[in-house]
């Protein structure tokens, strides 16, 4: 698959984080000879798939404090460049009226994050319906929408949540009555294996199995540049459902190169071989990766998309968000790019 003339001579992937598992399907693509810049915290080679090389080049940068902790759609109108950013369905209806995005494919079908809780502490309880009959507080980081959403639900009292979560694992450790938000292909073996002072299994349920129904960090590009992008994202886009296949079946070069970029950042981040491994293995289990509804893997069902817009939206704009009037399900995001016959097995 040649992509010489048709694509961007470097095709530039804006993350929404720092390098995780979660972003395998851009990182696979990139072959050897690879560069890492630790300064700009980006990771730059030949676009390589099935050990082709494409003859364009590939550039995945990562977000969070990369780049300032502004949103993906933000970073995508400051700085032209970027070809694809990765944005959940929520943040591109938050930036739909002055930073349009579309999404042209989903690697991921679910949401890996989720509530998570010390089943010792609260060994009758199933899922998250059970933390709402109780008042333990729900420690989440600031400004989530499924919070809100889950309280509108009745599944969480909205007086539970305390919005001052910070990532670090001191909190719940000392206070295993918590609820604490998380990734289900992180803090599981994190807290398991990685924090001395706790070693020992959590439980947890998906917030995608109680209504947060997003597309998470679909890949995307500005609204206005779908047409001029084209004829690149015929090909490119089936490139990306293939990478996500190749790195289910086969995780260890991307993994090794995601650990290998952490550590050269040398930041705050850290990302060990033992949670990439964990990470890979938990995204074909819990069915983040997985085909999506409308058929081939990557796709994203239009139903869905409208009823995560008719879900959270008005939430989106009773929390200030500006959304766009009379924005639809086809604006969000399309399919006219999928390979309908890339399928997971």
């Amino acid at each position: 698959m040649n992509l010489t003339g048709v694509c961007p001579s470097t095709v530039v992937v804006q993350q929404d984080w720092e390098p995780e598992a979660e972003h395998a399907a851009a990182y696979e693509l990139i072959g050897q000879g690879y560069t890492i810049d630790a300064d700009k915290k980006r990771v730059s080679g030949p676009l390589v798939i099935d050990g082709m090389d494409t003859g364009v080049k590939i550039e995945v940068r990562s977000g969070g404090g990369a780049i300032g902790f502004q949103s993906v759609p933000s970073q995508m109108y400051v700085d032209q460049s970027i070809t694809l950013g990765a944005v959940t369905t929520d943040a591109a209806i938050s930036a739909s009226s002055t930073q349009p995005v579309t999404a042209v494919v989903a690697p991921l079908e679910k949401s890996p994050q989720m509530l998570m809780w010390d089943p010792a502490t609260h060994p009758t309880w199933t899922g998250i319906a059970d933390i709402g009959k109780s008042d333990v507080k729900v420690v989440v980081s600031s400004g989530t929408v499924y919070s809100t959403l889950l309280s509108d639900k009745g599944l969480v009292k909205a007086g539970q949540f305390d919005t001052s979560y910070d990532g670090a694992p001191a909190r719940f450790v000392a206070s295993p009555d918590l609820v604490q938000q998380g990734y289900a292909t992180a803090e599981p073996y994190v807290y398991q294996h990685e924090v001395p002072s706790w070693n020992k299994p959590v439980k947890y349920q998906l917030l995608s199995d109680v209504g947060y129904n997003v597309y998470p960090e679909a890949l995307s590009v500005r609204t206005a540049d779908l047409a001029k992008l084209s004829p690149c994202l015929k090909k490119l886009v089936p490139i990306l459902q293939k990478a996500q296949i190749n790195y289910l079946a086969n995780p260890g070069t991307a993994n090794k190169l995601l650990v290998e970029a952490v550590e050269k950042f040398n930041d705050s981040w850290t990302y060990s071989e033992g949670v990439a491994d964990y990470a890979a293995k938990a995204l074909k289990d819990l069915g983040i990766v997985a085909n999506d509804g409308s058929g081939a893997l990557g796709g994203m069902d239009q139903n869905r998309v409208q009823s995560a817009l008719d879900t959270l939206g008005p939430i989106l704009k009773s929390s200030g968000a500006k959304v766009k009037d009379g924005l639809k399900a086809s604006d969000l995001a399309t399919n006219q790019f999928i390979d309908p016959s890339i399928t997971l097995k």
